[in-house]
């Protein structure tokens, strides 16, 4: 038995220093094969002392639709000043801390414990909504490697990361940081920023100033405080400053009052053509080709813009939408299409993109009866009677005609616990009506009665969505029968576009804003152009036109001589006017041109009751005769 259990002792001896020489090789060989894969991949990285040195940048170039008119130069400089960290006031660098790093003193340069929440967080939402990369990363990607996502390029960040961290202290690589990161508006590094968005040194900035720099860190185009997503990045800069003060940065009623105070910010000083256009074509190149791309490669972009034109709407804007101000309407927007292409010749999305808020201390958002800088034009609103075509189009879809009798008179669509009457614009009721007086006459109830009898809601809906209306997400029943007189946001671009499907006898060409792109060899990058589709039938188109053209017809309500009649040119055309008088529209157009606008007030402040002839029509029709003029 001795001799046996030796035999067996022996044998487990031999099996352990078996599996033991195998899990040696095994780990000299991924030793050896990481050591090789490392000098492979190191051999040819740069130095980290290279932050300094300063490559050649092309600036990308946005042009109008001839090529000749600059409308404006993206990063055609880079505005930074180097400042060293004990300039860099500490509200400022915690602020950065909680948005980007806050285990940066802590880590060696990757922080595992980042990665692992980060993608815990990603595979509970099945997507990738957050990321890991620490300062030291997002320096070193942002340095010197690309932005392609590849295993190559990742080791090489993480290998380059870690030479930083032991070749630099934690201070100066924020420093570098500092000094490196853009914030938008070509400023990079914190005291371009400064200057930049509030005219200071870094030195002086407030706490919520800092929070604000810090928010622009994860997305400076995104959220410019100069574009379409303000309370995105305030929203941000309130979640920074919450963070803050759980991190003991900051006391809690440190984070509430620099939540509540204002922020004033600094004038756009880069000379700028058409700006809510441009920042609309900036946008699009910054998620399509991303900001380091864009900022070194020197791109041409040719945009559908008629500048000539362009000049003409900010001008009529101005000066019309002054007189609007007594019936407490201070903005406007207006925008115009080519219904045979969908190319965009015209977007004002304000009365003034480099105007001031009114009043001056509102709140963004909230009480700012006029902002500069949001783009109207893209901005969910409530059309008022101006969505009616849509219901009227899906009637005659149905073989319904224009000679259809309806009766005017008071009706309640609701319950008698429930109930739903609504009223004409005048309070009268007109008996028996056709669907063309009720169309061109703008008539409520028998438009309700249309969609309730002959149309159907459900149907309604996908007509829109079919002529390029695409916020109407909710389910039919969240808009129930008030749709038919404007109960769903719309965009006055989409309007415009949708509208423009009516004009070509019922082809669609979606919204086209640029042209071409070339990079800086002249090699086409982008070449954007339409083929038509066909959404609706040429006769309901027709027949849409000819009702909203038929100045007979309307002249009951608007009068033979309405902003909407022209004496030498057949133009169809539509107003609107919401609830309380919140929003005034018009869209109408030519076989060759389609234009809106839309006037009202940013925080949905009523205007006084006036409806959308009123003060939407002034502006359109003057820009409609200045194309007359020009030959459209």
């Amino acid at each position: 038995m001795t001799e046996k259990k030796s035999r067996r002792q022996a044998n487990q001896k031999r099996v352990v220093i078996f599996f033991l020489k195998t899990m040696g090789f095994f780990f000299l060989f991924f030793l050896f094969g990481f050591l090789a894969l490392f000098i492979y991949v190191a051999k040819d990285l740069p130095r980290p002392e290279k932050f300094t040195e300063k490559s050649s940048i092309e600036s990308t170039k946005i042009y109008d639709r001839t090529g000749e008119i600059l409308l404006y130069e993206m990063y055609g400089e880079e505005k930074r000043e180097i400042v060293s960290l004990d300039k860099v006031p500490n509200h400022l660098k915690h602020a950065v801390l909680t948005a980007e790093d806050i285990n940066f003193y802590k880590h060696f340069g990757v922080d595992f414990k980042a990665i692992i929440r980060a993608t815990l967080a990603n595979l509970k939402l099945m997507k990738p909504t957050q990321g890991a990369s620490t300062i030291s990363q997002q320096l070193i990607r942002s340095s010197f490697l690309s932005r392609e996502k590849t295993l190559k390029r990742k080791v090489r960040e993480i290998i380059l990361t870690l030479e930083l961290e032991r070749k630099y202290s934690k201070d100066q690589i924020l420093e570098f940081y500092l000094n490196q990161v853009p914030f938008g508006s070509n400023a990079y590094g914190v005291q371009a920023a400064s200057q930049t968005y509030f005219q200071k040194e870094i030195l002086d900035i407030n706490l919520e100033e800092a929070a604000l720099l810090a928010s622009l860190i994860q997305s400076p185009s995104y959220l410019s405080p100069y574009g379409e997503h303000k309370e995105e990045l305030f929203k941000r800069k309130n979640f920074i400053l919450g963070r803050m003060a759980k991190n003991r940065f900051i006391t809690d009623k440190e984070s509430e009052d620099a939540k509540k105070t204002e922020i004033v910010f600094s004038k756009i000083l880069q000379p700028i053509r058409a700006p809510h256009f441009v920042m609309y074509i900036r946008e699009y190149l910054e998620k399509r080709y991303g900001e380091g791309f864009i900022r070194k490669k020197g791109l041409k972009i040719y945009t559908s813009l008629d500048w000539e034109l362009q000049k003409e709407a900010e001008k009529i804007i101005k000066e019309k939408a002054k007189n609007n101000e007594a019936y407490g309407a201070f903005n406007a927007a207006l925008t115009a299409i080519n219904p045979q292409n969908g190319e965009i010749l015209v977007m004002v999305g304000s009365v003034n993109f480099f105007g001031e808020p009114y009043p001056k201390n509102c709140v963004p958002g909230e009480n700012c009866l006029f902002e500069p800088y949001p783009n109207v034009t893209l901005r969910g609103r409530q059309p008022g009677s101006a969505f009616k075509p849509f219901v009227y189009a899906t009637a005659f879809k149905k073989g319904f005609n224009d000679k259809v009798i309806v009766i005017d008179e008071p009706t309640n669509f609701g319950t008698i616990n429930n109930p739903y009457t609504p009223r004409n614009f005048d309070g009268l009721f007109r008996g028996p009506v056709t669907l063309r007086q009720s169309l061109a006459q703008s008539l409520n109830v028998p438009s309700v009665k249309v969609l309730a009898n002959l149309a159907g809601l459900t149907d309604s809906i996908q007509t829109a969505k079919d002529l390029g209306i695409t916020t109407l997400i909710n389910p039919p029943s969240f808009y129930g029968l008030p749709l038919v007189l404007g109960g769903g946001e719309v965009k006055l671009l989409e309007m415009v576009s949708a509208y423009g499907v009516f004009a070509t006898d019922g082809l669609r060409s979606p919204p086209i804003s640029i042209l071409k792109i070339t990079d800086s060899a002249g090699n086409i990058l982008e070449k954007k152009n339409n083929t038509p589709k066909r959404v609706l039938d040429p006769s309901v188109a027709q027949l849409i036109t000819d009702v909203l053209s038929d100045n007979k017809s309307r002249s009951p309500i608007f009068g033979q001589n309405s902003p909407m009649y022209f004496s030498n040119h057949q133009v169809a055309a539509k107003t609107g006017t919401t609830d309380s008088y919140r929003d005034g529209w018009i869209v109408g157009y030519t076989p060759s041109f389609v234009a809106g606008v839309w006037v009202g007030n940013n925080d949905n402040t009523p205007m006084l009751n006036e409806p959308g002839i009123v003060l939407a029509g002034p502006i359109w029709r003057a820009f409609m005769e200045k194309n007359f003029e020009k030959g459209f």
